[in-house]
């Protein structure tokens, strides 16, 4: 019996020793394979760590971009405005059309052409009295309805540019505007 023992122990410690190979070997695997979870998850923790980054860093450039360049540029802009120029007519005194009326009555009218730059300025200038006449020949048609609130006013500034503008085509002027207006 003895014998049987020795046999039987040496065949349980073989048994024992392969069991404990393929132990090692199901270990050596797990191993492995945590190793290479370990390694895939380190890669794709560095992947989004780069994306969060840049990430930031363009949202970081576009914020300077709209705010301190977008302004920088619209400053100088602001400072290329020029201012517009006015030219004082002369005043004109007409009688205004009665339409049959006893009285008659007097519109009196002080205005300034507000004219872009310099260019449209010294254009104006030698045409003052085809402009004097243009303005006169059209007041005089005018009856004092015609004036008669705000409505009447801007129909009269629209046409008086329109008159200016056909005048000194193909320049324009940016308005007409009245510093005086007195209907008598």
């Amino acid at each position: 019996m003895a014998k049987k023992n020795d046999t039987e122990a040496k065949a349980d410690a073989d048994a024992d020793a392969e069991v404990d190979k393929e132990n090692e070997a199901a270990e050596g695997e797990e191993g492995k394979q945590a190793s290479a979870a370990k390694g895939w998850l380190s890669r794709k923790l560095i992947l989004m760590a780069a994306g969060g980054v840049v990430g930031l860093a363009a949202l970081g450039g576009g914020g300077y971009f709209f705010f301190f360049h977008h302004s920088a540029s619209a400053a100088t802009a602001a400072n290329q405005v020029k201012p517009p120029l006015f030219i004082d007519m002369p005043e004109v005194l007409v009688n205004l059309s009665g339409g049959g009326g006893d009285r008659t009555q007097y519109l009196k009218v002080k205005i300034a052409l507000e004219v872009p730059d310099d260019q449209v300025s010294a254009q104006i200038q030698p045409l003052m009295p085809r402009l004097l006449d243009t303005f006169q020949t059209y007041l005089r048609e005018l009856r004092p309805t015609d004036l008669d609130g705000s409505a009447g006013l801007y129909r009269l500034k629209e046409e008086l540019t329109r008159r200016v503008d056909v005048a000194i085509a193909p320049n324009r002027i940016n308005a007409v505007l009245f510093k005086e207006i007195v209907v008598q």
